[in-house]
């Protein structure tokens, strides 16, 4: 088996994963009376991270691995596992607003305000470049940041009308 073959595989059996797990706390959030927010950036996003995804299969199987990216990316999924732990059920990938719930503030979020998104950011162009492919870390960090410059809005504008609610 190549490094690349594995790390692809983990890459999108995580994705898999996530995607399962974010379904089901979803739904658990909608039925305590939960409701979405920014629903119609959702698909751009899916499609963004699955052509994300293909490319690295697409042009990046059986390339050789760059030791110090793939030592990045395992930093950053560490980050990720932090995000998620502190989340809880309340980690999703929409962006799901729960009246009445204090916001989180322990873990990673003392220190950030979105850190799934900075870890998001810094992990969609280091698989590429620990793949050697830098013009898809180029393009695909360059539509991700726009991206997440537009979830960002939503999510904030969200709670701040939230926070405004008596």
């Amino acid at each position: 088996m190549t490094g690349s073959l594995a790390l692809l595989g983990f890459l999108t059996i995580q994705r898999a994963i996530e995607l399962v797990i974010a379904t089901r706390h979803t739904r658990a959030l909608l039925a305590r009376g939960a409701y979405e927010v920014g629903a119609s950036h959702y698909p751009v996003m899916v499609a963004m991270h699955a052509t994300w995804l293909a490319a690295l299969w697409i042009f990046g199987l059986g390339r050789p691995l760059s030791i110090p990216f793939l030592a990045l990316f395992v930093v950053l999924q560490l980050g990720r596992i932090w995000v998620l732990a502190t989340l809880g059920e309340r980690w999703t990938t929409r962006i799901i607003v729960l009246p009445g719930a204090a916001p989180i503030v322990s873990g990673p979020f003392r220190f950030v305000r979105h850190p799934n998104y900075l870890v998001v950011a810094f992990e969609i162009p280091c698989v590429p470049l620990a793949l050697g492919l830098v013009w898809v870390a180029l393009v695909f960090g360059a539509a991700n940041l726009a991206m997440l410059a537009w979830r960002i809005r939503s999510e904030n504008g969200a709670y701040a009308q939230l926070a405004s609610i008596p």
